[in-house]
């Protein structure tokens, strides 16, 4: 797939849809911003196939991919380097990850673009600046460097690629993770899911915490996003497959992907991975292009969350709307039902977690905790000790 160059600008090898002056002015700046690409091969008739997310385009010179942010420039490919769009320190739940080091702050950063379109995104103004005037967001040029020490400055063991869809930046988000894997850190995906098994061996080494949105269980719905549903599931089991501690969330979205059915669907898929996959359905807000479709409700939030547990997930979370879905917010223990972790929202009000394990029974609750506690993994005899933790170097 590739988009056809617009021969009125000439963007140094790629295409410039965007119309106003700043969003053209932004595209020439962010050309500028770009190094050579790793994750692509070329095809014999001279275009090159990228492999950074699944639509796996096959781009011609003078063209760019559905990204809209890699691009054939004579022969190589070019990808986003050396800026964010966007550079916070945020809890680590609001990501979300409930399993992995509760309480503690994620550094976050993001670029520009995305491999999808959705219409209710909530982060349209970094993802979608490619395609849309009114998303022109601001570029800030950054070192891995400045990234890192600002992790370190604000004592956050986790450093998260997020905001646009990160997939379609990864070698930006390696010359970041790379060295912060040296220095203890861990490094953090929150993407779409439209992945390739090549570009996850890519980020492998250096991401050990991967968010998935499942964002529907329809392929007429993803396709309307741009996407595949079939691409996302494999993603979803390749991740599991390959390590990677995975937690997935679903937006639900009225009219969309909110029926009993299609979530019912959506938590058995879930069950056949691992049971012990955390599934977070979060309320929709009104946004972006579906300024009419009304919020979701907390019941219909409710019912979600008692689909998964009854398909026989052991941690399923509502969110969205802190204070208003009950247990639904903590953590419990599949055995004994104790609350181990308890939330409101993003803040953790009590954190019960005794070396990975249910206080009361001792079950083991599988996550990614802190160096003082272990993480269960399946199909293992006994519990692996985390050795290394940025806090021991940080704190």
């Amino acid at each position: 797939m590739s988009v056809d160059t617009n021969p009125a600008i000439p963007p140094k090898g790629c295409d410039m849809a965007l119309k106003t002056p700043q969003a053209i002015q932004l595209k020439r700046l962010l050309n500028d911003m770009t190094m050579p690409g790793e994750l692509y091969d070329t095809l014999p008739d001279g275009r090159l196939m990228c492999y950074a997310c699944g639509h796996e385009c096959k781009i011609g010179a003078g063209k760019e991919g559905v990204c809209r942010v890699r691009y054939n420039a004579d022969g190589e490919l070019r990808v986003p380097t050396g800026y964010v769009a966007a550079l916070a320190c945020d809890p680590i739940e609001k990501k979300p990850f409930f399993h992995a080091f509760p309480g503690r702050d994620a550094l976050s950063f993001g670029m520009m673009g995305c491999d999808l379109h959705c219409s209710y995104c909530q982060n349209w103004v970094t993802s979608q600046a490619m395609r849309d005037d009114a998303a022109v967001a601001s570029a800030r040029p950054i070192t891995p460097r400045q990234i890192i020490n600002a992790a370190i400055q604000h004592n956050a063991p986790v450093i998260t690629s997020t905001y646009n869809e990160p997939l379609i930046t990864s070698e930006w988000a390696m010359q970041v993770m790379r060295p912060a894997k040296e220095e203890g850190f861990v490094g953090s995906y929150v993407s779409n899911g439209n992945a390739t098994r090549r570009v996850l061996e890519y980020i492998r080494p250096y991401v050990q915490l991967y968010k998935v949105d499942l964002k529907s269980f329809r392929d007429r719905a993803y396709r309307q996003l741009g996407g595949q549903l079939p691409n996302v599931l494999r993603t979803i089991r390749d991740l599991h497959a390959m390590g990677f501690w995975i937690e997935l969330v679903t937006l639900i979205v009225p009219g969309l992907n909110d029926t009993d059915d299609e979530l019912k669907e959506m938590a058995d898929f879930i069950v056949g991975v691992s049971p012990d996959l955390p599934w977070h359905v979060t309320a929709f807000h009104s946004d972006y292009h579906m300024p009419d479709t009304p919020n979701t409700q907390v019941d219909r939030l409710l019912t979600a969350a008692q689909i998964g547990a009854d398909a026989g997930l052991r941690y399923v979370y509502a969110g969205n709307r802190p204070g208003m879905c009950g247990e639904w917010e903590d953590t419990r223990c599949p055995t004994c039902r104790e609350t181990v972790i308890k939330r409101s929202g993003f803040r953790i009000v009590a954190n019960r977690l005794k070396y990975g394990r249910c206080p009361t029974c001792q079950t083991p609750i599988p996550g990614f905790w802190d160096r003082d506690t272990v993480v269960p993994q399946e199909n293992m005899g006994t519990p692996m000790w985390i050795t290394e933790h940025p806090g021991a170097l940080i704190g």
